[in-house]
């Protein structure tokens, strides 16, 4: 059996009410749900939520919302992977049971790279298959500011390497996990060396935490 599991709290406070807020004529958690659905990899499809008026939106597009999601793991503290165990237990999942993790804030998921990361986890012995994306620009060239405003470089040995002779770096892109039960209600770690990535081009990716994140998903979903 595999189960999509739908983290998507209530208290949102860069962006209110963000996963169910209307992003280019539908709410933003609507995506993540049809995207699921028109996978065809899942039995099921759980949204985890501490929030009355998420779980009616999520109903009406399709999802379960067997339980409601308990404040301790409802706060700013609460990781996914606690929101992920909490879910196993409370549906009472057997261990042969594949989940997959989809962020309720993701409208420029792809339903074939659900597929996709499926068909790898399947294949192979890992913990994890999930969602990554590359740096546009060397993370060895970085630097941060001091207190006084000043500037300093992370590695500053690289301040006159080439971009060409450093080594890429990639990030998580924030879509989905798909992992089994064990790893989950273990906790795991997600970036470890029994997990495999998904490489998306950047434009098929964006982090929404800002209203600017807000409005550069928003073009690129209209480009897509």
């Amino acid at each position: 059996m595999n189960i999509a599991i739908i983290p998507a709290r209530g208290g949102s406070k860069r962006i209110p009410r963000k996963n169910i807020k209307d992003f280019c004529g539908k709410p933003m958690i609507a995506y993540s749900i049809e995207a699921a659905k028109k996978s065809g990899c899942f039995e099921r499809i759980i949204v985890s939520t501490d929030d009355s008026e998420i779980a009616s939106v999520a109903k009406q597009y399709g999802a379960e919302v067997p339980f409601t999601r308990p404040d301790n793991i409802s706060d700013d503290y609460a990781s996914t992977l606690d929101v992920i165990a909490h879910a196993i237990t409370e549906l009472n999942l057997p261990k042969n049971t594949k989940i997959c993790c989809i962020y309720a804030t993701a409208p420029l998921i792809s339903s074939d790279k659900l597929s996709e990361g499926l068909a790898i986890f399947n294949a192979s012995r890992l913990d994890y298959v999930f969602s990554a994306t590359e740096f546009s620009y060397p993370i060895q060239r970085a630097f941060k500011l001091s207190t006084n405003g000043h500037v300093e470089m992370f590695q500053p040995e690289h301040f006159n390497s080439r971009s060409q002779d450093l080594e890429q770096a990639y990030h998580d892109a924030g879509q989905f996990y798909w992992g089994s039960v064990s790893s989950f209600l273990l906790k795991t770690p997600i970036f470890g060396d029994t997990s495999k990535p998904i490489i998306l081009p950047i434009t098929q990716v964006k982090d929404i935490d800002t209203p600017d994140d807000w409005r550069l998903a928003e073009m690129l979903f209209n480009l897509g």
